[in-house]
């Protein structure tokens, strides 16, 4: 892929952050997904951080417990409070014209863990036709043998089309652009992730960390852990041994322990 990427001015970047995450629970009853560690970094910020120095500005559609959300963020976005129900890919960007106001978009979900960043999808692009960053898979995935890897590029012609009510891109816009031969793929091989469920998180904590546990900022490791993820302020009391598990703290509970390996992955993913 060659050619310079578009303009910062001529683009919003819009993070995805409203969804209940129910493949991610228990972890997502306790947090939003976009709050979810990922190498001790929340995985809006990460998403924060490929965006940076590609738009003009950064919005965040927020709903399943957005008081953490908006918390965490504060100023440094734009927030779209999606009430009484998360509105969907495209009834965010319908809720978010007024602020897109012309713009192309760059769009970014908030589980998708990207650490090599998102230059290739914006090299070349001439803003005329939706564009996705795709890896190529041995089975029937999103668009034929593509899977979609949560980032992509949206004109602000069908921006703009987008209503505010619950509705997804794929059968507002992506699906008659595909039909039309108007929509572009771009491949990525780097390391892609969809943290979507517990152990696919597991997995990219892992790759964050080259392979070793993730222990948060005030957690007490007593015990053994391997390959595991331990939340902030979470404990593995002595005797206990932890191998590929995620370790929560629970407000005036005890410890939530989520099994992520292998074995508790869907027989398609592993």
């Amino acid at each position: 892929m060659t050619g310079s990427a578009p303009e910062p001015a001529t683009l919003a970047g819009v993070i995805l952050a409203a969804g209940a995450g129910t493949r991610l629970r228990p972890l997502t009853l306790l947090r939003p997904k976009a709050l979810c560690p990922v190498g001790n970094v929340a995985l809006v910020d990460l998403a924060i951080r490929n965006l940076a120095g590609h738009v003009s500005g950064v919005a965040v559609n927020v709903h399943h417990l957005r008081a953490l959300l908006e918390e965490h963020v504060g100023c440094q976005v734009h927030l779209s409070i999606e009430e009484p129900a998360a509105l969907g890919t495209a009834g965010a960007i319908g809720a978010l014209r007024g602020w897109i106001d012309g713009r192309d978009v760059l769009i970014h979900n908030a589980d998708a863990y990207l650490p090599g960043g998102i230059d290739r999808l914006l090299a070349g692009w001439d803003g005329t036709r939706p564009r996705l960053l795709v890896r190529a898979e041995q089975e029937d995935a999103d668009f034929g043998r593509l899977r979609y890897l949560g980032v992509s590029l949206l004109p602000w012609r069908h921006a703009r089309e987008c209503l505010p009510v619950v509705s997804g891109l794929y059968p507002s816009v992506w699906r008659a652009a595909e039909v039309n031969g108007e929509i572009e793929f771009v491949p990525y091989a780097g390391v892609a992730i969809d943290c979507g469920r517990p152990g696919d998180y597991l997995q990219a904590n892992l790759a964050a960390s080259g392979g070793a546990s993730v222990i948060g900022a005030g957690a007490v490791v007593a015990g053994e852990v391997v390959r595991s993820v331990v939340w902030p302020g979470a404990t593995v009391r002595a005797g206990e041994r932890l191998v590929e598990v995620i370790r929560a703290p629970v407000p005036g509970g005890p410890d939530l322990t989520v099994a992520a390996g292998p074995a508790s992955l869907p027989q398609q993913a592993r």
